[in-house]
């Protein structure tokens, strides 16, 4: 995707070959800032801190640290240590760990003294498999824009509602909900993105809107309560979410608020699509509710907010009372009756156990592993 103008990628090698750069999504939209990562630790580190944030590219850090990891230490115990120490980095996000069983599965065979090469190699792959899959999203996600496009006539604008970040920025490239969207946007259909905002964090005011702004797709940032009134006066076309992990039974888990998006669109006839990578389906998870785990952060994201000032300075300040208790679930489970379709580099699919076999039958075999 581009910044005024110019291609990026969230993650990358950088030429000596060996570090890792990132975009540090911290620091936006204020600052456009690239951290660099050398060792494991940084990566566990830039997960847990969300210098990278969204399930794809955690996964992609992930795999870049196993490779870091193993230029320090090569041998099973280091590739051990560095499994052990970033798979805890952030609990919901299934691509993580699927990454970090990918990494070790091609490395546990190789001899220490190649290990590193390998590693880079390996995770080189996982990251261009990323890139491929998203611009698959997008080429199935553009037929239901269009299809839209059919409906309206000539000139109109379709309206699309996100959640969260589910662009580029949480991917290494495209985006997932974003993504057909994007290839919409250059297929010069007039493509309009309602923004929430998405507390706590603010993903949507602060990173969707930013990478639209710079990429050129119109778009209006609105409060996260503000959907269901949009969905009301016939404003929302569809509503198109990303996701941390899908269960096998179709139930979605994605950034909070999610959950209370898709109860508006399904009373209003709002159609509301997820979608996601493969490697963010988990088949060993047979009901989303009941069974994947829902992080709780730190309740300063909730009391303090950071932004800039009318001087330019960037000032963090309370909005929260001292000494009120807050509680901070970082996302919450869509139930796969509330969900149109999944739209996944294989097709859209129904939100059903059925549908999500016969089309990734490979992902059932990683989960019975």
């Amino acid at each position: 995707m581009k910044v005024d103008g110019k291609h990026f990628r969230s993650i990358w090698r950088e030429r000596d070959g060996w570090s890792v750069g990132a975009i540090d999504q911290r620091r936006l939209p204020h600052e456009f800032v690239v951290a660099k990562l050398t060792s494991c630790e940084d990566a566990a580190v830039a997960i847990r801190d969300m210098l990278v944030r969204g399930a794809p590219l955690i996964g992609a850090t992930a795999a870049y640290g196993m490779a870091l990891a193993m230029r320090e230490d090569s041998s099973d115990a280091g590739l051990k240590r560095a499994y052990d120490t970033l798979v805890v980095a952030r609990p919901t996000a299934i691509n993580l760990k699927w990454a970090l069983d990918e990494m070790r599965t091609a490395l546990t065979p190789v001899d220490p003294v190649e290990r590193a090469e390998a590693a880079y190699a390996r995770a080189d792959e996982i990251v261009e498999q990323d890139v491929e899959i998203n611009r698959g999203i997008a080429g199935n996600g553009l037929k239901l824009i269009e299809a839209i496009v059919a409906k309206k006539k000539p000139g109109e604008t379709v309206n699309v509602l996100t959640h969260c970040n589910a662009g580029w920025l949480a991917t290494v490239d495209w985006g997932t909900a974003t993504a057909p969207i994007y290839l919409a946007h250059e297929r010069g259909i007039k493509v309009h993105v309602w923004v929430d905002e998405t507390r706590p964090r603010n993903q949507g005011a602060s990173l969707t809107a930013w990478e639209l702004g710079h990429h050129g797709v119109p778009h209006t940032v609105i409060p996260d309560n503000t959907g269901g009134h949009l969905m009301q006066h016939g404003m929302v076309d569809l509503a198109i979410v990303g996701t941390d992990r899908v269960a096998a039974n179709g139930d979605v888990c994605n950034k909070i608020g999610t959950y209370l998006k898709a109860l508006a669109a399904h009373d209003n006839g709002v159609p509301f699509y997820v979608a996601l990578p493969s490697p963010t389906i988990d088949f060993a998870v047979d009901d989303g509710i009941r069974d994947i785990p829902i992080e709780q952060r730190s309740g300063a994201e909730v009391t303090d907010m950071t932004g800039r000032t009318a001087d330019g300075r960037l000032e963090t300040v309370r909005i929260v009372p001292e000494g009120s208790p807050v509680a901070n679930y970082a996302f919450d489970v869509t139930p796969a009756r509330l969900v149109t379709g999944l739209i996944t580099e294989r097709g859209v699919l129904k939100p059903d156990r059925a549908s999500l076999a016969a089309a990734f039958p490979e992902r059932i075999a990683a989960a019975a592993e």
